[in-house]
């Protein structure tokens, strides 16, 4: 599994928001694509931030918020991220480290390229094949 890199399970297919985005619509746009969070990108998609279902548990735990809340106010912004040439092994080690679901994977030229999340991780390991233990 060391020699996997982390460009191999990453998702690719972002949603991406930008920090003045509302927090509802950025609820609607994780809603409507089945996925447990959205990045926020600036205008030239670098990573400004993340936000999650959990960032949103807190959200409506706090305060309720009112119409018109932007993601800036919620999204978590000392982001722990990857890069595609990362090993999965480091990836998932950095995830099981800090709780995370969700891994953004960046690019120094390019910005946000992908993420990586628990369900990319054990897609991957439910296909692989490993030898069964010897009896």
């Amino acid at each position: 599994m060391d020699d996997i890199f982390v460009a191999r399970v990453m998702s690719t297919d972002l949603q991406t928001v930008t920090p003045e985005t509302l927090v509802e619509d950025a609820g609607q746009v994780m809603r409507d694509n089945g996925v447990g969070s959205v990045i926020v990108v600036d205008e030239e998609n670098r990573l400004e931030g993340i936000l999650t279902t959990t960032d949103f548990v807190g959200i409506v735990a706090e305060s309720h918020p009112k119409a018109e809340t932007s993601v800036s106010r919620y999204m978590t912004t000392d982001v722990v991220t990857t890069d595609a040439q990362a090993g999965i092994r480091d990836a998932a080690d950095l995830m099981v480290e800090h709780g995370f679901h969700h891994l953004p994977v960046v690019d120094d030229e390019e910005g946000v390229i992908g993420i990586v999340t628990t369900t990319d991780l054990t897609s991957y390991l439910s296909r692989v094949q490993s030898p069964s233990p010897e009896t």
